[in-house]
């Protein structure tokens, strides 16, 4: 071909604001199969895009694995700068997050890449039953007791009730992912305690938001999972919950003031 023939188009490209369009990262494990699919179906699809990176794991899903991570996260966080500037960055591990620390999650990520929250499974869960007015919980986990026991201990640490815990005892997340719907709604249910004001489906690995309107509506109470309340989170710090899709459970009807005061 004559090289004379590559040309410039004679139509100057005309470009979007970066005010079009609100980013959000997550950061997924190496292993999931779940969350960022999760991510996609809850957060609202005009005017948003999420941006994912992924960082190694490890299993079984131990305590020990799970603190692996806590070194890696700054650098696969970088990953996610040159798409900035993001509204949040989700970490997209519930059983880490109690393991590394919130804060110590955060810092992690904020020095790998500028945004305006960085969010962890835990803290939107806790924020989600403050809004919800529950204070007594319920918690269903897919992890071994090994794991379970400290995901029951820091949400007494940080001030509710656990009334009970139960686990399915999967040791890799991969196969958490492929957890039945049924299955979940049946264990979430049996997981249920009568004073218990909402109940909590851990885990991102876990298919539990399909499982969140049936399990309210035999229950009675509101439901909070991983994914679910991760999701609700970002969505409330740019102010957009009211554009989230329906049917995923009585959180997408409440705002805590932290988050709509930072979202104004």
């Amino acid at each position: 071909m004559d090289e004379s023939k590559v040309v410039h188009s004679p139509v100057i490209a005309s470009l979007t604001p970066h005010s079009a369009t609100t980013r959000f990262g997550l950061i997924a494990l190496s292993t999931d199969l779940t969350s960022e699919g999760d991510c996609f179906r809850l957060m609202p699809s005009e005017g948003t895009a999420v941006h994912v990176a992924r960082v190694a794991n490890e299993n079984p899903t131990t305590p020990e694995n799970l603190r692996k991570m806590a070194p890696r996260l700054t650098a696969t966080a970088a990953l996610l700068a040159p798409v900035g500037p993001l509204k949040a960055i989700c970490y997209s591990c519930t059983s880490a997050s109690v393991e590394i620390g919130d804060e110590q999650v955060e810092a992690a990520i904020a020095a790998g890449c500028p945004t305006d929250a960085v969010i962890t499974p835990t803290r939107a869960a806790r924020l989600a039953f403050a809004a919800l007015g529950a204070r007594r919980i319920a918690i269903l986990t897919p992890y071994t007791i090994e794991t379970s026991r400290p995901m029951a201990e820091y949400f007494a640490n940080n001030g509710l009730d656990v009334l009970q815990l139960q686990c399915f005892g999967i040791e890799d997340d991969r196969d958490m992912a492929r957890v039945t719907v049924d299955s979940i709604v049946e264990a979430a249910c049996a997981a249920d305690h009568p004073d218990a004001e909402a109940l909590f489906l851990s885990c991102t690995a876990l298919p539990a938001i399909g499982a969140v309107a049936a399990v309210e509506r035999r229950t009675g109470k509101p439901v909070v999972t991983s994914n679910q309340a991760t999701a609700w989170a970002m969505a409330a710090l740019a102010g957009m919950v009211d554009r989230c899709p329906p049917g995923f459970g009585r959180l997408f009807g409440v705002v805590p003031e932290t988050l709509r005061a930072r979202a104004s």
